[in-house]
């Protein structure tokens, strides 16, 4: 009886571990999924241009893509593996693919296909359809600093590779290269450019080089992660501060001697053919250039865009922040509701003595980052700063501002200086006049990272290796393995393969060193610091697994006996079927269940969408049939038991067939066309089959899901046993590398 009281014990401390996990995970999904609501109501679901795409073959749901993310709120983890929520703030920093241990992430464009404000570029960066004009940076639909590095980089070896390939005789005045932009890309191509000995010059339309970094506020921290510059080598840290980056481009122009001019504004770019060869000419607001080939580093804000208001040219109007110390003690308003306004709006308002007024037009804030977000929330709750919503300036006068709310009404109020974040005009129609196009058609297409598989075959193939090795080995000794274990002792091999002696001590050792390899990924996982790439380790974690249970059998003579190292095995065991069952099938569980939510939404979406089509059209029967499909959905998909779920499915469908007798006859009372009832009641049909299959995927999923923490108790039993085996062995054991006779 004594016996049973430690498995019966693990069992109910296991039990309750489930249902506590069970729970916390029901109520992290009630949070996650209000979140996505949220982000589709604001339209923040959406990315501007990268985002990352999910592959759901693999995720396993590990979240160490959410907590990797710098960027607060782009993806979650919800039934069970990544989603992306806040697409629209994933700037692509790429940390979510590198940290996914499973490769089942990778950074993608959106929209590519039907998008005109990205350019048609090769692979090389080139303009397709105009030879020698290349684009690099922030124009190109990348906002890293680290991409536009690269990119610049690349743009000056290509073409330093084309001008060695065919030298030809060069015209007088004809540069190799003219870059255009001296921003992180700008620089980086004109390092290139140095590097390869190319005759060639660097041009910026604003007074100091540095780009859109320039033209962030003081001390704002810039991320890069780690890149290579050309002539200067790698730079190391993960932020820098606007200074720092500034301070190092003005001292490698000067250490490298980069021909740079300022001041001028690009305005177009022409070709020139001849016998000799093409000839580029850039035309600038101070003077033109000619060059072989061009390279337009420019970013995608452009021009500012101006509010075109009375007053908007006084000299108190300004369209960026440099300094916010310099505004202490002064009246300001600050116009528009993005990332760059608040964090102008919360660094003015951190001044002595200064009232910030933010204005935004729409009617809540829309796309910020998490942490801005929060931020001015907390601003605003405090009383550090005042917010106009629905709010467009109207008049700008010296010493005040007269706002218009959407009802027209006006508001005067005392300012010193406004600043203006409404956007930039991008240079589309610019680029345009230099050949450079906009159609989708002339784009190359952006394959999406299509269900890549589970990739079984590298994780497995050093462990079948040992698998093959291992039933070699057993079928050549099947003579011994087939023995009792008291006809063991009595057979001739048994000196050499017992677990104590030779090579049955040496497999146990092998496999107590697989165990510890293996659980180093759990140290990986958790370091701050890079070491090398987390999917090789879970391709370690894997391999080492199975070949730590391989080569154990073999070491215990397949005959797991009723001992510490006998339950070690079996645990084991249990470890390796847990970890399959996590990493090849338990993805697929849960992309079904997301299957079936996302056909949900579409269904309510649809609902949502009756508001517009039956605008003044018999609206108390379209009210009725919503709040009557919302209770039937609810009635089967939100109940937090197990046997109010289960209830709630069997009742169902008597509730389904009740609710559309009465609304049919709901619709002919009130006149309503039998073709519209008919469609609504399929809606409402459709609705109640995705809840009902949402719901039993929901249960198969957390009843799947208690691999994960099965997986990880019986870890720390099996540790736990192999210790005290090792311990036992070593302390009461005849262990040796000597034949026993």
């Amino acid at each position: 009886m004594s016996g049973l009281l430690i498995p019966a014990a693990f069992a109910v401390v296991l039990a309750g571990l489930a249902w506590w996990a069970r729970a916390r995970e029901q109520s992290v999904r009630e949070k996650v999924s209000a979140e996505v609501a949220v982000a589709r109501e604001r339209g923040s679901d959406r990315a501007r241009l990268q985002y990352p795409h999910v592959d759901l073959s693999r995720c396993l749901g590990c979240g160490l893509c959410v907590s990797a993310c710098p960027e607060e709120g782009v993806l979650e983890v919800l039934l069970g593996q990544a989603r992306v929520v806040h697409g629209a703030r994933c700037v692509g920093h790429g940390r979510c693919a590198t940290a996914c241990p499973v490769d089942a992430i990778a950074l993608t464009m959106n929209d590519v296909k039907v998008r005109t404000d990205l350019p048609a570029l090769g692979d090389d960066l080139e303009a397709v359809g105009n030879q020698g004009v290349f684009l690099a940076g922030e124009v190109t639909g990348f906002a890293l600093v680290r991409t536009a590095v690269t990119q610049g980089s690349s743009v000056g070896r290509e073409v330093a590779r084309r001008s060695h390939a065919s030298p030809g005789s060069r015209a007088s005045g004809v540069h190799d290269l003219v870059i255009v932009g001296a921003g992180p890309a700008g620089i980086a191509c004109a390092l290139a450019a140095r590097e390869a000995g190319l005759d060639f010059l660097l041009l910026e339309q604003a007074p100091r080089l540095g780009g859109t970094v320039a033209s962030y506020p003081r001390q704002k921290l810039v991320m890069t992660q780690p890149m290579q510059l050309p002539l200067y080598g790698t730079l190391t840290e993960a932020t820098y501060e606007k200074e720092q980056l500034i301070e190092l481009w003005d001292g490698l122009v000067k250490e490298y001697a980069l021909p740079l001019r300022l001041g001028g504004r690009l305005e177009g770019v022409t070709r020139e053919r001849s016998d000799a060869g093409d000839v580029l000419t850039v035309a600038t607001s101070d003077g033109a250039y000619r060059a072989r080939n061009v390279c337009l580093a420019l970013g995608r804000r452009g021009s500012p865009r101006k509010l075109g208001v009375p007053g908007e040219e006084l000299a108190k109007v300004s369209y960026s922040l440099l300094d916010a110390r310099s505004y202490a003690g002064k009246h300001v308003l600050v116009v528009g509701g993005g990332d760059s306004a608040v964090e102008a709006a919360l660094g003015l308002s951190a001044q002595p003595g200064t009232t910030v007024t933010l204005s935004y037009r729409k009617t809540a804030f829309f796309r910020l980052k998490a942490a801005n977000e929060s931020r001015i929330h907390a601003a605003l709750a405090d009383g550090k700063l005042s917010a106009l919503f629905g709010s467009e300036v109207a008049e700008i006068t010296p010493d005040r501002v007269v706002l218009r709310d959407a009802q027209g009404a006006a508001q005067s109020i005392r300012n010193d200086d406004v600043f203006v974040f409404a956007g930039g005009e991008a240079p589309f129609e610019l680029l345009a006049r230099c050949g450079v196009s906009f159609d989708p058609a002339l784009r190359a297409p952006v394959e999406l990272p299509g269900e890549r598989g589970t990739g079984i075959v590298p994780a497995l193939f050093g462990a079948a290796l040992i698998a093959a090795a291992a039933t070699a080995w057993a079928y050549a000794h099947q003579d011994y393995y087939t023995l009792s274990a008291v006809a063991r002792a009595r057979h001739v091999d048994h000196g050499w393969l017992r677990p104590a002696r030779a090579v049955g001590l040496g497999l146990g050792i092998g496999a107590a060193l697989a165990i510890v390899l293996n659980l180093a990924y759990l140290v990986r996982r958790n370091m701050r610091f890079e070491w090398g790439s987390l999917r090789i380790w879970m391709t370690v974690h894997v391999a080492t697994g199975v070949t730590a249970l391989l080569l154990a059998l073999v070491h215990g003579g397949f005959q797991p006996r009723v001992t510490t190292g006998g339950r070690a095995l079996i645990s084991l065991g249990v470890l390796v079927v847990t970890g399959a069952i996590g990493r090849y099938l338990y993805a697929f569980v849960p992309r079904a269940a997301s299957g079936r939510e996302l056909a949900l939404e579409e269904v309510q979406s649809r609902l949502a969408a009756l508001d517009q089509e039956w605008e003044g059209d018999h609206p108390e029967f379209r009210d009725r049939v919503r709040a009557r499909v919302a209770e039937l959905v609810a009635a089967t998909h939100f109940s937090r038991s197990l046997p109010a779920r289960v209830r709630g499915v069997i009742s169902s469908g008597f509730a389904l067939r009740r609710a559309v007798r009465e609304l049919r006859a709901l619709g002919a009372r009130e006149g309503v066309p039998p073709g519209r009832v008919s469609s609504l009641l399929v809606l409402a049909r459709r609705s109640h089959r995705a809840a009902l299959a949402a719901t039993w995927f929901d249960e198969l999923r957390a009843l799947m899901a208690s691999w994960r923490y099965l997986h990880r108790w019986v870890a720390l039993l099996m540790v736990l046993l192999v210790v005290v085996h090792i311990v036992m062995a070593v302390r009461y054991g005849r262990i040796g590398f000597e034949v026993a006779r």
